[in-house]
């Protein structure tokens, strides 16, 4: 898999989007139509319902900022990176690990699994 740096940093970048119209974008240039996101605390599907999805982990944390704290491991059409968030400028407060599958060259499935949150 040649893009997976790639579409890790526009994973990310969609995180720390605050705009719900480039937010949007991101997710339609990274994500399968038919994509799917799920860790412990939420789920969304689709473009609209992983966007709307990030906006509201958005509105729950404000001011966080996401960030890779790992390097990416591929394998066939399967992916992992971590990731940390936190306020802006600080060390993250949670860390996660998340499992991707892509599909012609977008993300089609991620699982999330959160490995630090405060407590």
């Amino acid at each position: 898999m040649s893009n997976a740096q790639t579409l890790a940093e526009q994973y990310i970048a969609a995180w720390n989007e605050t705009d719900a119209q480039r937010r949007r974008a991101i997710v339609a240039g990274s994500w399968a139509e038919d994509a799917a996101y799920v860790d412990p605390m939420m789920t969304g599907a689709g473009h609209d319902g992983i966007a709307a999805m990030i906006g509201g982990a958005q509105a729950q944390f404000p001011g966080f900022r996401f960030s890779l704290i790992s390097k990416v491991d591929t394998y066939g059409d399967r992916m992992r990176f971590s990731w940390g968030a936190g306020p802006a400028g600080a060390a993250p407060v949670v860390e996660g690990t998340d499992f991707i599958v892509v599909a012609n060259d977008r993300l089609k499935s991620v699982t999330g699994f959160l490995d630090k949150i405060p407590g």
